[in-house]
Formats: structure tokens, sequence, C-alpha cells
């Protein structure tokens, strides 16, 4: 079989060798996969099959699979999202257990999109959708070691009456991340014309402003040695010029809470809000990139984080409505995946894409998790 049409078999295969350890699904649907997978390619369609997952028991219904499946691609299942009786997002549970970290079994591997990151970083699916209020893409994106996109707030639809979460993508590579942009974000509606072509590379240096903490974050001194030593690597190769703007927002802790509490205008969350809009607009100026670690800590057990907030240093940007995106970093020495936090300006989520394009390719390839174990025979 070619492997257009024995992309979705491939990915079966893999959900049924890895899954049981690693609880990444809720569902499945393989006859409906292999079935769709078929169609587009007997019509052409241009993801051809492609095999992705979607995020929890509603994904299936998000505008962005209907998107991807009306563009060819082939979702093989529901995957998991935080289960009953925790408050903490960064954790998810399988049909059959707890998801663990495709890194350490002992860790988390974030959340809420926690199946989602451990299908494609185990490559049990090409993409999967996700979703972000508070960091719920870019956290496991950069605890599983994968790149992670939250677009735009308001840009897709979503179904959060807040505004504070926005529809993404997660996937191996920021490169493989470019078919969701393409078909869903700049393909318009669900009945539209073809869509629109991808940018061509952006011109280096990028100008960068890099932070490790936004002012008021507690960073693990281990994690933000891994970003800075990727930040230095992007400066060494050319990839981005840092420029001397200081990044220091407001925490938003209670604000993002009150709003999400249904409280937008609070005093405190207003001010907040206009105060690190008007930063942000002032760092971001002239096509500007803001780069910080993703998240203060590295994975927690699955007794959860305790008293510290993972969500520190995305949330600011749920509040702001930038895209932001979460590319690999490294690892800490015990073992555990950084992630390195790209932000941009509002609207720009295709130029966000070619500037992680440009990232990615001048930093070390993402290995592979020892628990994705060895390709099937003929891959």
């Amino acid at each position: 079989m070619t492997r257009t049409t024995s992309a979705v078999a491939r990915a079966l295969e893999r959900i049924g060798r890895l899954d049981p350890a690693l609880h990444a699904f809720i569902e499945l649907w393989p006859d409906e996969a292999l079935a769709r997978e078929r169609e587009a390619v007997a019509r052409r369609l241009p993801l051809g099959g492609l095999p992705f997952a979607v995020k929890g028991p509603s994904g299936i219904r998000s505008f962005a699979a209907r998107r991807l499946i009306a563009a060819g691609g082939s979702p093989v299942g529901a995957t998991s999202v935080p289960g009953p009786g925790t408050h903490w997002q960064t954790w998810g549970q399988g049909a059959h257990g707890r998801t663990v970290n495709p890194w350490r079994a002992d860790r988390t591997p974030g959340g809420s999109s926690a199946g989602s990151a451990v299908a494609v970083a185990t490559g049990m699916a090409e993409l999967a959708t996700g979703s972000d209020g508070a960091g719920s893409v870019r956290i496991p994106a950069a605890w599983c070691g994968v790149f992670g996109l939250k677009t735009t707030n308001g840009l897709l639809p979503s179904p959060d009456r807040s505004g504070l979460a926005s529809a993404g993508v997660l996937a191996r590579s920021a490169a493989a991340a470019e078919p969701y942009l393409r078909e869903v974000v700049a393909g318009g509606g669900p009945d539209a014309a073809p869509a629109l072509p991808l940018p061509l590379p952006l011109p280096l240096p990028l100008p960068a402003v890099y932070s490790e903490d936004l002012g008021f974050a507690e960073v693990d001194p281990e994690v933000a040695a891994v970003v800075r030593a990727a930040v230095d690597r992007l400066v060494a190769a050319g990839t981005v010029r840092l420029l001397g703007r200081d990044a220091a927002l407001l925490d938003p802790v209670r604000a993002w809470t009150a709003i999400r509490g249904g409280s937008p205008d609070d005093p405190e969350a207003v001010r907040v809000r206009r105060t690190n809009d008007e930063r942000l607009e002032a760092l971001l100026t002239g096509g500007a990139l803001l780069l910080t670690p993703v998240t203060p800590n590295r994975p927690h057990g699955h007794e959860g984080p305790g008293d510290l907030y993972s969500t520190a240093l995305t949330w600011a940007f749920n509040l702001s409505g930038h895209p932001a995106a979460s590319l690999p970093a490294g690892f800490t020495g015990d073992g555990c995946p950084v992630g390195l936090q790209l932000v941009a300006a509002r609207g720009a989520d295709v130029r966000l894409l070619a500037a992680a394009r440009a990232v990615e390719d001048a930093l070390p390839a993402a290995p592979v998790p020892p628990s994705a174990g060895r390709p099937a025979a003929g891959r």
C-alpha cells in the first residue's frame, strides 16, 4: 500500500500498540477513519486522509474538526481531557486510566489538551485539535516535547463565553501544523473556496524580546536555563535579534480568575487587562516576537502541581488575545521536556507559524519519546 492510503491504518496500529500504556484516547473510530481516508483519496482532497485526533468528547463537533474533515482529514478518535475529581487542569483521563507523559510515566503530560499532546508525540496521530483557555494547548505541548499553537482569540469559533479560550493545534513540529493553518485558519468558513497559501519564509533575523519571567513569575532555574540556551542558540544562528525592551507585565491571576468567574467588569481585571495590553503593544511594535518559557515549572506528578501555577506564563495571552506557540527547547537533567513560547501580534497567526518554522530550523530536532517504541514494519 502507498503511504497515502495506509496512513490511517498505521496510526490505528500505533494506537492499538501504544495506548494501553499511555491512555491518550477516550474513543476510537477505526471504521469511520478508514472510510474517510478512502473517500479523501478517491476525491483527491487536499489532506488525502491525514489521520488526526480531536480533543475530548465534543471535539468532533468543533469548527476545526469540521474544516479538517472537509479538506480530507480522517479523525481517528477523541483524546483525553481532565477527568472528574480534580480542579486543576494539567492532567488527563483516558478510557482505561490516567494519561501519562510519554517521556516520564510518573509525570503528567499537561492539559487540558492532554491526550492530544501524547497522541502526536508518539505518532498515534499526525496532528490533533486542542483548545486553550489558560495554556491548555501550550502546556501539554511543552511537557510532551511537541509544537502547540493557540490562535488569536476570536479568530475561530469557540464555545467559551468568557472569551478566554481559543482553538489550537498540536503537531510534531510547526511544519507538521501547516495543514491546520492552511485549511482551518486561512481557509475561511466551512464552505469556503480553496484555502489561501501560507506565506514565504520570513526575512531573518526576526526581531524579538526575551523575558524569563514576564516581570512577575518565579521560574525553576533549570527550566529558565534551558530556554535561555535555546534563545542564545537562535541569536548565534542569526535567526533572532534581541531588542532592548523590558517585558514587565502585571500578574494576570486575579484578572483571569475574575473574568472566568463571570466578572469581566471587575476593576482589577479591567486595570490589569488595559495595562498589559498597552505594554504588549509596545513590546510587539514592528513585528517583534516575545520569547518566554512556556511554564515556570517542569511536568509535575499525577498528584497535582501543589501551589504552583503552571499557567503563570501562558494565561496573560488568553487575556490579551495574542496568538502564542510552544516549541521544544530542550530537556532538564531529569529528562523532562521544556517549551519555548513565541507570542506575536493579534491576528498574526500565519506569520507566527512562519516564525516558529524558522526557530525550529535553528534548534536541534525534537527526539521521539521512548514510550513511542519502534515504528511498525514497513514504515
